[in-house]
Parts: C-alpha cells; sequence; structure tokens
C-alpha cells in the first residue's frame, strides 16, 4: 500500500539543498510574501501573469528544486468563515500540477498561514492529507496499471514542524477507507470486501474475525440476513460480519464501532428507479470509514484504547427470496421490528451489529463509547450538505462527546455538525401494533422527510437495545450516530466522486492525536 512518504524539514534550505527534491509547491495567502527569494520570483511572474497568487498555477523559478514552483493560494485566512480546509485545497490543488509537470520530489512550503491561530495550528497536517487526497488513485486503476504507473509520486518534503509518523498513520487509514469505499461492487463484494480487511491488518495488532455462515447470521445477525437474503444463492455475493480488535495494553476506555457496509444497494423490493442506483457501490463508506479508523490505531498502536468494530458486508439485492415492506423481523436484541421500506436497509445491517456491541459494552468495566457510521439518509446531504452529522444520545450529550467531535473536526479539516434526537424521532418509530415493536422507517426518501437523519438513530438505539442504557439507567452508554452521506465523497457525486474517508482525520484527531 503505497503513498507519498513524508519528511519534514526546520528550515526551506535544508529541502533546497537535497538534490531529489524537484519541485516548491508554496501555499497561502500572497497578500504578502514572506521569504524574499521567493518573492522575487513570484513579483516577476506576476508582472506576465495577474493570475498568479490568485489561481493555482506552476512558474518557472531559479534556485529552488526543479526550477519550477506552484503558487497555491488559500485566499485570506482571517474572515470570520475561514477555516484549515483552505491549506487542505491549496494543496490538492496543487498536487496534481506539481506529478503532471513532472515533479516526483516536491516541497511543500507554507506562506502567510499563522499556525498559531487555533483554526490553522494543524495547517500542516491538512497539507499533506489534501496533497495525498488528490494524488491517490482508485483500488482497480491501481491494480490494473501498477502503482508506479498511475501513483509515481513516492515522496514530499514539508518545511515545517510535523509528526511525520502521526501524519502518514491517519494517511494509512484514509487511504484503506478511500479503498473500500470506492471500489466497484463486484471487485469489493462482501466476500472480497472481507479478503481486503485480513490482507490490511495482516502483521499487525488488529484481530481480524470473519462470519459467512448463512445460518449462524440468521441467528446471530438476523436483520442483516434479512436484507441479504436474496443474494445468498450468488457465492460470491454472500453477506458477512467482519469484526476486527485492538486491544491496548493500558487500556482507559473501549471504542467500539458498527460501520454500514452495503457494497451494493439496489433498494432491494423497493428498488432504486430512474438512475438513482448509479453509485450505490459506495454505500459501504461507513463500513470503509470505521476500517480506515481501526487502520490508524493499527499503525500508531495506542495502549490507552481498546477498539472493536463489527462491520456488517451485505448486497441488497432483488430476487425471489427478497425481503420486503410490512415483513416482521425479531432482531438480536429481541425487538420486533417491522419493515417500512427496504431501501432503509443500512440501519437495519448495523441494528444487530450495535447490539452485539451494546452487550459487551454493558459488561465491560471500561468506560464505552459507542457508535455507528454509515451513508445512511439522502436527508443527512441535504441538511447539512458536505458535513458529516453527529446524531448523540442523552449520555454522550451529557459527556458532550458530539462536542469535542466537533471541535477536533473543525482544527483538523474534517468538519461535522450537530443534530440533536428529539422524543418525535422516537415516536416516529414506535411499532403501530401489538405485533411489532419498532418501524423501521416510512415508505417515503429521508430527504423528503421531516427529521430523516434524526430518527434512524431513535430507531438504532431501540432496536439495539440501548434505550435501557440511558440517562436514567445504572449503567448508562455513551452512543453517537455518524451519518457521512454528505461528506463521503468529493462534491457529493456518488458515483464518480472520490472517496473523503470521512471521519477517519476527526476520529484520529479525538482519539489517537499526538
Amino acid at each position: 500500500m503505497a503513498f507519498a512518504t513524508l519528511h519534514c524539514v526546520d528550515e526551506l534550505q535544508q529541502a533546497i539543498e537535497n538534490e531529489q527534491t524537484d519541485a516548491l509547491i508554496v501555499i497561502g495567502h500572497f497578500a504578502h510574501i514572506e521569504n524574499t527569494q521567493l518573492s522575487e520570483a513570484i513579483r516577476a511572474a506576476q508582472g506576465t501573469d495577474q493570475r498568479v497568487g490568485k489561481e493555482t498555477l506552476l512558474i518557472s523559478a531559479n534556485g529552488v528544486p526543479g526550477n519550477r514552483m506552484v503558487v497555491a493560494p488559500t485566499g485570506p485566512l482571517n474572515r470570520d468563515y475561514d477555516d484549515v480546509r483552505q491549506v487542505f485545497d491549496a494543496a490538492h490543488k496543487a498536487a496534481k500540477i506539481a506529478q503532471d509537470a513532472g515533479a516526483r520530489h516536491p516541497v511543500i512550503l507554507l506562506n502567510g498561514v499563522n499556525v498559531e491561530d487555533e483554526r490553522y495550528q494543524q495547517a500542516f497536517l491538512a497539507a499533506y492529507l489534501g496533497f495525498c487526497q488528490a494524488l491517490y488513485q482508485p483500488l482497480e486503476a491501481r491494480e490494473h496499471h501498477g502503482d508506479d504507473e498511475i501513483e509515481p509520486t513516492r515522496d514530499v518534503t514539508l518545511v515545517g514542524a510535523l509528526d511525520a509518523e502521526w501524519a502518514m498513520a491517519i494517511e494509512a487509514g484514509k487511504r484503506v477507507a478511500r479503498d473500500l469505499a470506492g471500489t466497484e461492487p463486484e471487485r469489493m463484494a462482501p466476500p472480497r470486501f472481507a479478503e481486503y480487511c485480513r490482507n490490511a491488518f495482516a502483521h499487525t495488532a488488529v484481530k481480524v474475525t470473519v462470519i459467512d455462515d448463512f445460518q449462524q447470521l440468521e441467528h446471530e445477525y438476523p436483520l442483516a440476513a434479512a436484507v441479504g437474503r436474496a443474494s445468498v444463492s450468488v457465492e460470491r455475493h454472500r453477506p458477512c460480519v467482519i469484526r476486527l480488535e485492538y486491544k491496548g495494553s493500558q487500556p482507559e476506555r473501549q471504542v467500539m464501532f458498527a460501520g454500514k457496509g452495503i457494497v451494493y444497494d439496489t433498494g432491494g423490493a423497493d428498488l432504486k428507479v430512474g438512475g438513482h442506483m448509479a453509485g450505490m457501490s459506495r454505500d459501504k463508506g461507513g463500513a470503509a470509514a470505521v476500517a480506515g479508523f481501526v487502520k490508524t490505531v493499527a499503525e500508531l498502536e495506542p495502549a490507552h484504547l481498546h477498539v472493536i468494530a463489527e462491520i456488517g458486508a451485505v448486497r441488497n439485492s432483488i430476487g425471489s427470496d427478497a425481503f420486503v415492506a410490512d415483513e416482521i423481523i425479531t432482531g438480536h436484541s429481541g425487538k420486533r421490528v417491522r419493515i417500512g421500506n427496504t431501501d432503509a436497509e443500512g440501519r437495519l445491517v448495523m441494528a444487530d451489529l450495535l447490539s452485539h456491541l451494546r452487550e459487551e459494552a454493558a459488561a465491560s468495566d471500561l468506560p464505552s463509547e459507542l457508535y455507528t457510521v454509515a451513508t445512511l439518509t439522502g436527508h443527512a446531504a441535504l441538511a447539512k450538505g458536505p458535513y458529516t452529522a453527529l446524531v448523540p444520545n442523552g449520555p454522550a450529550r451529557r459527556q458532550q462527546l458530539a462536542q469535542q467531535l466537533f471541535d477536533a473536526g473543525e482544527v483538523y479539516g474534517d468538519p461535522a455538525e450537530i443534530s440533536w434526537s428529539r422524543r418525535e424521532d422516537f415516536d416516529f418509530v414506535k411499532g403501530h401494533t401489538l405485533c411489532d415493536d419498532l418501524l423501521s422507517s416510512n415508505n417515503g426518501p429521508s430527504a423528503t422527510t421531516a427529521r430523516g437523519h434524526q430518527f434512524p438513530m431513535a430507531f438504532l438505539v431501540g432496536v439495539a437495545g440501548l434505550d435501557a442504557h440511558g440517562i436514567d439507567s445504572d449503567k448508562p452508554l455513551s452512543y453517537v450516530h455518524v451519518d457521512i452521506a454528505g461528506s463521503g465523497v468529493e462534491g457529493g457525486d456518488w458515483q464518480h466522486g472520490k472517496p473523503t474517508a470521512a471521519p477517519v482525520t476527526c476520529l484520529s484527531a479525538h482519539y489517537l492525536k499526538r
């Protein structure tokens, strides 16, 4: 798994003296140029091209690596709404220009970015992650063309104080997340998703367990098994549950994840029509992000954490054995669920995973924090735009867990917004008869349903048995539902957009920051 190796130096001159370096990328606001040597080259270029300092451009400059400089403006960084993503975006644009120009060992320098400002204290990390995001190529393309052919940039030198091991651990996790989320549905069908995880965590401290016996799935994960029922007859599409476990040597708390891994979502019997099925191979972005975060954990091996993740890798196929609306299915927790719409399948897959994790957390002496991570609702994308939606339960709210994630996301350039669960959400998912305890969903699109990304969290609380661990219980458990439907791919383009790996950076910042 190759990506640009990071080297850090204190001064630009150290990078210039390295004979391997072959381009200089200058990122920042160019109202003032801090380096005198560079200012002369940039001013000279501005004399013939007024776009220099306003757009990302390559210019010729003597005395810098390769005699080529990419000037990558961020725009002003002092307005109310400015944030570190401007550095990420500038690095993203510059990386491709430098690589296309032939650079293989570029240098990154920040200009006019005040890293003492809280908003930009992670600017160096943002520059590196933006650089790597731009140069990432999909797994299928790497397998077909070869890494060296389509990802030729092998290292980058950063002028600034950054822990390279920490930065590359985050990028390793993001790369796993992008691979798993973005790969087409046959290459990343459930058994091959599991195979990728085995390979990604080979020779690490993470234990990988795969449950793929369908009878066992029906018994232990009955809601997930129902979603995958129509796929069982096709061996390469058969569902599985992938469990990832990391045990720190001196654990202070336990973090647990349920990841939605719908490798392809046809909508099931409530078929997606009108072109809305395209891009649904990315409906595994939540599971991908969970695996990505665990990869970062594996790279850093923190002593203070136990991390347990369960991923439901399932294809929501259509066929004679497909589950349908109106079925009543008893989940792992014993709750009876009436199916409202088969296209609301992701919450069913996560329900039993979360129920298993809830049992473990309740039996553990360690403080536990639980998450579901999913590309769950169009409503989250509509309500929050390109931001991750966080929906905490009562104990998480009292702990200010969502606020802590929000704060980490702001500083590290992986932003989220908080949505609160309300009584209306819990009323919405109540069973309507004595036959059922819960309704999985209404039968309309989430994007046109009031509180369309909040009420699924209420369903998950009920179906997983977390309603017995609220603020009124003897064993309260903090839980945050994370919906990345708006933040999971660049530009909101679910068919062609590059996966962003949200919220790997945010989670890493909160739990692993160094």
